[in-house]
């Protein structure tokens, strides 16, 4: 359904406090039209996009957790679970439920100097939106797959795959799609600079889709009129299909992105789900 088109995607990052090392920046042209990682590719290639659809699979709803104390995940309650290991279908985001957080987000004080497509083929409908302490947008999901080299995010698997993403982990390393929720947010342009309305590499995200909430991180950006990205593992989470080429939301999805905030190590879900409640739980009494 998307036909081949081009858009400009900066790799512009910024450094969040401590512990991020952002990917070398650049500049060329991607191709917008491109569901999921074609629309985030990296500088120097052009690539044609397949028919793609959209397809969905069945989601559990949270467990809590065991009689040891451990979570679904194998995590424990403090948040002990190996970095970066891909949270299962049935983790506890938190004690806020996705009704709470859509109750604050239901009108749209637009921050943003323009709208953003969903896709290169669709018209710019999309704008940020300012509450306190948090930015939003209600848009699509496409499937990032970009980063380190996993069984479901390589090139076999994914035609736009690039083994880079625009924040890194402690180690100085990509991020992961297939194992990290993670967001992209439009690289910065005249309609709306993230870094300026305090949103960071590593800042800590709400993403809510069909009553499930999960926890994600800023870990990439896209063409700055494109909104509408997370990674594979964002997806899974949520009963999206996370197929690069063919999976995704076509509508649905809300994502609160938390000025000012960073999950510590960028790389672990633990911290962002930590960080993500205790940000919430404010963003309630806040607005």
């Amino acid at each position: 359904m998307q036909a081949l088109a081009l858009a400009a995607a900066s790799g512009a990052a910024l450094l969040a406090a401590g512990s991020l090392t952002p990917a070398a920046s650049g500049g060329s042209l991607t191709p917008s039209a491109a569901p999921a990682a074609a629309r985030n590719a990296h500088p120097g290639t052009v690539r044609l996009s397949p028919v793609a659809h959209t397809a969905r699979l069945s989601h559990d709803g949270p467990s809590g957790s065991t009689a040891d104390g451990s979570t679904a995940d194998g995590s424990t309650a403090d948040g002990a679970s190996p970095v970066g290991e891909e949270p299962s279908a049935g983790i506890k985001e938190g004690s806020v439920s996705a009704a709470d957080l859509l109750a604050k987000v239901s009108s749209c004080s637009q921050i943003s100097n323009g709208k953003y497509r969903t896709d290169e083929e669709t018209s710019a409908t999309v704008p940020v939106c300012g509450a306190n302490g948090a930015v939003f947008w209600k848009a699509d999901m496409d499937i990032d797959c970009d980063g380190q080299v996993t069984t479901a995010c390589n090139e076999d698997t994914d035609p736009w795959f690039q083994d880079d993403t625009a924040f890194h982990t402690s180690g100085d390393k990509p991020l992961s799609a297939e194992k990290l929720p993670y967001v992209v947010v439009p690289s910065s342009s005249s309609i709306w600079n993230y870094s300026s309305a305090g949103i960071k590499g590593g800042g800590v995200v709400a993403v809510i889709y069909d009553g499930k909430v999960e926890y994600a991180v800023v870990g990439d950006t896209g063409p700055d009129k494109i909104i509408g990205e997370a990674s594979y593992a964002t997806a899974k989470a949520l009963g999206i299909d996370p197929d690069p080429e063919t999976g995704g939301a076509e509508s649905g999805v809300t994502y609160i992105l938390f000025k000012n905030s960073k999950a510590s190590p960028i790389e672990s879900h633990d911290a962002a789900v930590s960080a993500g409640d205790a940000l919430a739980k404010e963003f309630l009494q806040n607005n």
